[in-house]
């Protein structure tokens, strides 16, 4: 069969919903991150005008020509070795959202998908379309979902009200001011529209989503919301970190094995719950600072930027500063701690790090005839008010940025212990810590938990335990441990996702 025919027989088969969000999920490598430059505006135009125009003429027209254009691009392209290239990017989010929404052209050359896979050497578990799938873009999805027509033509009305952010911005025009988003696949358009302006004008991003959930507060609920949503609730599903799907992320173990009895206890339970939380595990045993090398030049590689989080499990002996490797060399932990989040991969991402050695000799001895023998080793201000909100600082765009972040933002570090204190561990299990911290992570599952609440339970579990010195004093003690945030949003726990398991049901 002609592949024109093929093509428009494709495109006639999927709904104006999906159409939208086929189109939305694709442009997501166009869409800008805080290292895109002034030279990409024209193709930010260039996907925000299909979007416009089927907004403002109820055709899908354009859409139609840009998914075609893309086909044939794709259907042209020849996989170059080595060099990964925009089209490469392209062709794989094509893929990955074609296969979300169950619309994948039937000549669609598969090969090709492989081919480049192969060049971001990916693994079998990475080549799994869940991993192309942008978690920010399906949080967007999700709260478009929850909108009716009219809250998302109300947000529409808001935005068109802040002139100096509209000023000048031809699609807007097109668009108008008053807008009927009813018809079939309009509403879609229309908010995805918003969203794509609003990071092309970086006002939002991954992190970032103040400004969009402003507009989303100023919606009337009682027309705005589909039922049984709020406002709340919709605004409340932008402040998690996006990690929807498959994988929940990318996690690095790396622990010392020598003169530590109980670490492959240690590495058998991270790796266990790692996998029961849907991350892809990597594990280096005896890390040399070689090896710490070497895993940070990997984490370069472009198939990183694909996962939305990043956990690492250091394992070691240490002291105040410093962590012992398995060459007896050691590393300061300030290093290794503020060495990773640097890495542009996992920029605007969660990067979560558990570092389980002592940090000094010191304990919280427990002294006492009923101690003896003893041992584990055998509501919120509403600031949305208006009378607190008068006595505020009136924070205006014009001084807000987004654009430049610190690098040891939207990261977490956990420390089993604090400073200047032992970290426990059992003859045969290893780490205390490690132990408790899997089993209150395993049990949380499904229960809607962020990782801060796990680890505030964890402080106080790890507190109640008595441990006991393996040296001829036997001393009694306790054990604190404790976390430092840079977070700017809530990292909650997936649901179990087994990749073999998972049954996709997709979108409308």
């Amino acid at each position: 069969m002609d592949e024109v025919i093929q093509v428009t027989q494709w495109l006639s088969s999927i709904t104006p919903r999906k159409k939208a969000k086929l189109f939305f999920f694709t442009t997501h490598a166009d869409a800008p991150s805080p290292m895109v430059g002034s030279n990409d505006v024209d193709t930010h135009e260039e996907t925000q005008l299909p979007l416009a125009t089927t907004v403002a003429l109820h055709n899908f027209k354009n859409i139609d020509e840009f998914l075609k254009k893309k086909v044939n691009t794709f259907s042209c392209y020849n996989v170059i070795e080595n060099e990964i290239t925009k089209t490469d990017y392209e062709y794989l989010r094509f893929y990955s959202a074609c296969k979300y929404l169950d619309v994948v052209p039937p000549f669609l050359d598969l090969e090709k998908i492989s081919a480049i896979q192969n060049k971001f050497e990916m693994t079998d578990e990475e080549r799994d379309y869940r991993l192309l799938l942008d978690s920010a873009d399906l949080v967007l999805e999700k709260v478009c979902d929850s909108l009716k027509p009219a809250g998302v033509s109300q947000m529409w009305t808001a935005l068109r009200k802040d002139r100096n952010l509209i000023r000048g911005v031809k699609t807007i025009d097109i668009i108008g001011f008053f807008v009927d988003p009813n018809p079939t696949g309009i509403k879609e358009c229309l908010f995805f529209f918003i969203v794509r302006f609003l990071q092309k004008a970086d006002k939002i991003n991954r992190v970032n989503t103040n400004r969009l959930e402003r507009l989303i507060a100023q919606c009337d609920e009682s027309s705005s919301c589909e039922e049984g949503k709020t406002i709340d609730f919709i605004i409340d599903s932008l402040r998690f970190y996006p990690t929807e799907l498959y994988p929940f992320g990318f996690c690095l173990i790396m622990c010392v094995i020598e003169g530590r009895d109980g670490a492959m206890q240690e590495i058998e339970k991270t790796m266990e719950i790692s996998r029961h939380l849907g991350m892809i595990t990597h594990t280096e045993k005896n890390p040399t600072k070689e090896t710490i090398e070497l895993v940070k030049k990997e984490l370069m590689k472009p198939k990183y930027q694909f996962y939305s989080s990043f956990t690492c499990w250091f394992m070691s002996h240490g002291d105040r500063n410093s962590m012992v490797l398995a060459d007896g060399e050691t590393i300061e932990r300030e290093w290794f701690l503020t060495s990773f989040p640097d890495i542009s991969t996992f920029q605007l991402k969660p990067k979560v790090f558990f570092m389980v050695s002592c940090r000094g000799a010191n304990k919280f001895s427990l002294k006492g005839d009923e101690f003896e023998g003893q041992s584990a080793t055998c509501d919120y201000y509403d600031t949305g008010s208006a009378l607190i909100r008068n006595r505020m600082l009136d924070i205006t765009d014009s001084v807000r940025d987004i654009s430049y972040v610190q690098p040891m933002m939207d990261t977490l570090v956990a420390y089993s212990t604090i400073l200047d204190h032992l970290s426990g561990r059992a003859n045969t299990h290893g780490s205390i810590y490690v132990d408790r911290a899997c089993v209150l992570m395993s049990e949380n599952i499904s229960r809607g938990r962020s990782l801060t609440e796990i680890l505030e339970h964890l402080s106080q579990d790890l507190h109640e335990i008595l441990q006991e010195t393996m040296d001829e004093d036997r001393i009694v003690y306790k054990q604190a441990c404790h976390y430092d945030s840079f977070f700017r949003k809530t990292l909650k726990l997936p649901y179990t996702r087994h990749p073999k398991e998972d049954v996709h049901s997709a979108p409308q």
